[in-house]
């Protein structure tokens, strides 16, 4: 059983700092792309960051410049550094791979339980 495991959220003034987890588990023979998307209150999921399955990095225009993605790939991780946070940026925090699980036939979308940001103003 494959699972994306999130942890890093909290409650946060805005101008602060939070770097959220996410790590990979189970019997993985490929991990095409990682990221993480949010989901505020009242609107669709959408992307944040993202290693894609093309080598590329993809950011939200909206955090450009104080967002960072990284990862750990013998640990099957990514990081979100978020700086410079702000209420805009309060939301449920989901981390997203596409990824080839041991003894399936194809790669496909797994995605964590999501973990909670607020940002007080």
């Amino acid at each position: 059983q494959v699972q994306l495991v999130e942890s890093g959220g909290g409650l946060v003034q805005a101008g602060g700092s939070l770097t959220l987890s996410c790590r990979a588990s189970g019997r993985i023979r490929l991990i095409r792309s990682m990221g993480w998307f949010r989901r505020a209150p009242g609107t669709q999921r959408d992307l944040v960051a993202e290693f894609t399955r093309y080598g590329d990095i993809m950011y939200a225009d909206s955090v450009k410049g104080r967002f960072t993605i990284s990862r750990d790939n013998a640990q099957s991780t990514v990081y979100l550094q978020m700086n410079n946070l702000k209420p805009d940026d309060t939301a449920v925090y989901y981390c997203k791979s596409d990824l080839w699980p041991m003894g399936a036939t194809s790669s496909y979308d797994h995605w964590g339980q999501g973990t909670q940001v607020t940002v007080s103003s």
